[in-house]
């Protein structure tokens, strides 16, 4: 493995829908393709195209309702106002359960929290997230920090699009052991 692909042969499922944050979504789809990672984008239709909150358009790789943790190494869950939405749908939480279940990869960035506090994985994980739901996820059971991001065992979390780089690093960090 090159240095320059520390995550070749890994795949990561990415959730998708209406209004979610621009740069929450790409930023991390685009760095973590660049490591040697294969993203899959998961919205409620596969081939559907969701707008950002900021109008960026984004094409659905696959469906959720399709999608299994086995087939994947990690979650990431981009922000905006797509989580408050996607917290609803039974088969989202399942598989964010899946995935904390069997230790793999959490990583939430900002308003993605939400989806994470509805599943009930954070309960005495250490967090962070958007000021905005600081309350829901002590509420939720997480231990808050404010810091660019929270490392906690295979969950990552960031507070807001200044923090992506750390976010990508952290998420890096824990698919190769290197936290």
């Amino acid at each position: 493995m090159k240095d320059d692909d520390p995550l070749r042969g890994m795949r990561l499922l990415m959730f998708v829908d209406d209004v979610y944050e621009d740069l929450e979504l790409w930023y991390p789809k685009l760095r973590l393709t660049e490591a040697g990672g294969h993203v899959t984008v998961a919205g409620p239709q596969m081939g559907g195209i969701y707008r950002g909150k900021h109008g960026y358009p984004c094409r659905a790789d696959a469906a959720l309702a399709e999608m299994e943790e086995p087939d994947f190494h990690g979650l990431i869950i981009p922000g905006g106002f797509m989580p408050d939405k996607l917290r609803r749908d039974q088969g989202v939480l399942r598989l964010v359960r899946a995935f904390a279940a069997a230790g793999k990869l959490v990583a939430a960035i900002c308003h993605g929290g939400w989806i994470p506090i509805s599943a009930g994985v954070y309960r005495g994980v250490r967090v962070t997230g958007s000021l905005g739901i600081k309350d829901d996820l002590i509420n939720a059971g997480a231990i808050w920090e404010d810091a660019p991001v929270v490392v906690d065992r295979n969950f990552v979390s960031s507070r807001k699009p200044d923090d992506l780089p750390d976010f990508c690093r952290g998420i890096i960090a824990v698919l190769t052991g290197s936290q």
